[in-house]
């Protein structure tokens, strides 16, 4: 008798799962249909995007060879476009040629573009803090000092590798103002920051010792 105790609670329990299947069937189909269609969704979406990257990438080359041989005419408008996919990549990178080729020289636009990467656009942590510094770097030459400050505010708040950068370029900002006691503020933080980038640290210094040294 003790003998066919495990054979009898094996047959309940069999018998309780084949119940259980059978009054949740609808249930079962709709989670695993659910979790199929997840499945093909991220996929598809994988494909479609890898898909729209190669086409702007070659939308950007493209502009890039037609504006070297001297076709400047589409590059303006193909650029735009760039911008308005709202890639990571290619989007900020529109935006840099546009204004280091001087294609592009409204700031009210430019500065439309910048907001609109740095608000929109998916970005890693530190290109989005590089795009913040291009932005005021850009902005340098005619904001005004609390203008500055707020456009750097993200970065100089942030343990970012462009934190330095920031703190150089406001440096040089109120040096070209005859502030130079902040001037000189921003270039010993520059020193004293563990993070700061070798090269911006020994351009701070020279500064200090060819501005300050009596």
């Amino acid at each position: 008798m003790d003998e066919d105790i495990p054979i009898i609670n094996s047959s309940t329990r069999e018998e309780r799962v084949k119940n259980f299947f059978v009054k949740n069937k609808n249930k079962i189909i709709s989670i695993i249909s659910a979790l199929v269609l997840i499945v093909f969704s991220f996929f598809f979406y994988q494909e479609y995007r890898e898909g729209n990257r190669e086409k702007l990438a070659n939308k950007y080359n493209l502009a890039i060879a037609e504006y070297n041989n001297g076709d400047k005419s589409k590059i303006t408008l193909l650029m735009k476009e760039i911008i308005a996919d709202k890639d990571s990549t290619y989007s900020p990178l529109a935006l840099y040629f546009l204004i280091d080729n001087k294609i592009l020289i409204s700031k009210e636009e430019i500065n439309k573009y910048f907001n609109q990467i740095i608000n929109e656009v998916k970005l890693d942590k530190e290109i989005k803090n590089l795009v913040i510094y291009k932005k005021a770097l850009f902005n340098s030459d005619f904001e005004t000092e609390n203008n500055l400050l707020k456009i750097l505010d993200p970065v100089i708040k942030s343990d970012s590798v462009w934190k330095s950068h920031s703190f150089y370029l406001l440096a040089e900002f109120y040096l070209n103002n005859n502030q130079k006691q902040k001037a000189k503020e921003f270039y010993q933080q520059i020193i004293n920051l563990k993070t700061s980038n070798r090269d911006i640290i020994i351009e701070a210094k020279k500064r200090l010792q060819s501005e300050y040294s009596e």
